[in-house]
């Protein structure tokens, strides 16, 4: 078993159950910031067992070894995998998302409720039912649990308009606080999202802040010529690329609108990876807009190669977005050594980290014409967005690598744990 950072504090390993509604060969960077902090912990010599649902989520389809049957195992990087048939329909309705994210981790919880006893369960929020359901499995072995807050639910739908029934909004609101108040400990991905559920009930005490990291040996700096390139035929231009889900919160019309404005310098093309429930009408506004094309969902070996194809990574929200979110996007480009132009809220931690780290140029969400001019200053200085991608590469490796940031929420896995026993 390998020594290091995974031993607690009497030499023995933790066995850890981890709870998660999203895990590989799911493609989005939930499902492989899960993959990566299960797989690390393991390679630090700890014991830990995934429980999660038969893979769909940003699926076309589910893969033909996962169908059929209730229940299966398997082990990946060294973890153990339990996988449950639970609702799993993610379909492009709010409604239907929202029925699974209520109906499956019912079911996770007490599948970890059949299992041997753990030292301690770690899940994910949201679903905010992830919480009662790591509870649930806790209890059962009178073991601690942690809170991984991943978004501020139900405040981001509501800022978003969502979720406006006030019933609901109550019934979610009470439920987040007593997630937030049974918790033995809780991580969140900034300082900005640790005062909105310490204002929430959550004791200051046990709640740490763990960012969320980018794995720098799997994304690194690499020339732009590439096979990516050479497919979608973007030759020499000044490529503008937004790569991720395109959902409700990104905002990501702001695009196509920027892209309206620079239509006259066939330089720039600006390039949509990605699927989502807003992507048809994405299409729709970009009508007539030869600057603009769209790529399907890639796998996680290709996301890096579109990355390095790029010129400068775009990272929108909407205006009305309130909570304090740093976009997951936001370090994987700076890895790349790629520079960052963003229209986003100018109040939170997102245009923090990008200004601090001297990695791009943050403009106010929803403002076309500023992002716009972002995009053409570095088309027009390319030595100058070179610098901006160095600078962003060089903050992750020094604060935001996965060894750092894992280790971080390793230590507060312990410091539950210790607790626990005592």
């Amino acid at each position: 078993m390998t020594a290091g950072p995974g031993r607690d504090c009497d030499g023995r390993p933790m066995r850890i159950l981890f709870l998660s509604a999203y895990f590989v060969p799911e493609i989005g960077s939930g499902p492989h910031l899960a993959y990566e902090f299960a797989r690390t912990l393991a390679e630090w010599g700890h014991g830990v067992t995934v429980v999660t649902g038969f893979p769909r989520y940003n699926l076309p389809e589910m893969p033909p070894e996962y169908r059929g049957g209730m229940m299966r195992e398997e082990r990946m990087g060294g973890v153990r995998v339990l996988r449950i048939k639970a609702p799993n329909n993610y379909g492009g309705s709010s409604l239907s998302r929202g029925l699974v994210q209520l109906l499956a981790p019912p079911v996770y919880g007490l599948r970890g409720r059949m299992l041997p006893p753990f030292d301690v369960v770690y899940t994910v929020t949201p679903p905010v039912l992830m919480g009662a359901a790591a509870r649930l499995a806790a209890r059962s072995g009178r073991i601690p649990w942690v809170a991984s807050v991943q978004d501020l639910f139900p405040q981001s739908m509501v800022d978003l308009g969502v979720l406006t029934h006030r019933g609901l909004i109550r019934l979610f609101e009470d439920m987040e606080r007593k997630l937030y108040r049974r918790a033995d400990r809780i991580t969140v991905m900034s300082e900005g999202n640790r005062a909105h559920v310490v204002s929430r009930g959550a004791r200051a005490d046990r709640v740490s802040v763990v960012p969320n990291w980018v794995d720098t040996e799997a994304i690194r700096p690499a020339p732009r010529d590439n096979a990516f390139r050479a497919e979608h035929g973007l030759g020499d231009r000044f490529v503008a690329l937004f790569a991720g889900t395109m959902g409700s919160s990104q905002g990501i019309s702001v695009v196509v609108d920027a892209a309206r404005l620079l239509a006259d310098d066939p330089s720039v093309r600006f390039v949509l990876v990605g699927d989502g429930v807003d992507k048809r009408a994405l299409q729709e506004q970009a009508e007539g807009l030869t600057n603009v094309q769209f790529v399907p969902m890639l796998p996680q070996d290709r996301y890096a190669e579109a990355l390095h194809a790029c010129d400068v990574g775009l990272v929108t929200l909407r205006p009305e977005v309130r909570t304090p979110t740093v976009p997951s996007k936001i370090p994987t480009i700076m890895a790349a050594g790629r520079p960052i132009a963003a229209a986003i809220p100018l109040a939170g931690d997102a245009p923090q980290l990008i200004s601090s780290a001297g990695a791009g140029l943050v403009t106010a969400a929803g403002d076309a014409g500023a992002l716009a001019q972002s995009i053409r200053s570095l088309a027009s200085d390319p030595g100058r967005a070179r610098q901006m991608g160095v600078l962003g590469r060089a903050h992750v490796e020094a604060h935001l690598s996965r060894e750092a940031c894992v280790r971080r929420a390793e230590g507060v896995l312990r410091s539950a744990v210790e607790e626990g026993r005592r």
